[in-house]
């Protein structure tokens, strides 16, 4: 039986929200990240929005909004995708599990003192500027019985996020 290995799916941006939701896949940057290259079928994550996400972090918090499957491998893509003005050259397939009604999850900062993933609690948020972070089968546990009391059944709130997601208005480049 392969050992299955959970991950923090770190999305800092709404309109990568609302493409991971509709399109129930996972998009990685050109860059080369090792935790991406031993993604694999089977494994875990934790779907995590960054308090700049939805564009107001002063209301807004990191949260655990979700949890899914990697139901395929990481494979490149043909042509890049883009989201948000930035290109992502590689994904999987994912397998969303369940999801919290749009604006809330399992707020991280007060957790992440009792969470492995986090050594250093003063500097955490440095730890989310990457796509994945690993989780230790502790931290697994805990977030999927933090995420229980608040999250639903995936058909039920997808709509509400892709309702009310609308894209970053890009300024026109000037001469």
């Amino acid at each position: 039986m392969p050992i299955v290995t959970a991950y923090l799916l770190i999305l800092g941006e709404r309109e990568a929200v609302a493409w991971v939701l509709r399109e129930s896949r996972m998009a990685f940057p050109p860059t080369s990240r090792s935790e991406v290259n031993r993604l694999k079928v089977g494994d875990d994550l934790f779907v995590l929005t960054t308090r700049g996400c939805w564009h107001n972090p002063t209301r807004d918090r990191t949260r655990i909004i979700g949890m899914a499957e990697v139901t395929s491998q990481v494979i490149a893509y043909e042509k890049a995708v883009t989201i948000a003005g930035r290109d992502f050259t590689r994904g999987c397939d994912i397998g969303l599990r369940s999801l919290a009604p749009y604006l809330t999850g399992v707020e991280l900062g007060p957790l992440v003192p009792g969470l492995d993933a986090f050594p250093d609690a003063k500097s955490w948020s440095i730890r989310l500027r990457r796509p994945l972070l690993e989780l230790s089968a502790s931290d697994a546990a805990r977030l999927e019985r933090e995420l229980g009391g608040v999250a639903r059944e995936p058909a039920l709130v997808i709509p509400a996020y892709l309702s009310s997601i609308r894209p970053v208005r890009q300024t026109p480049a000037r001469a």
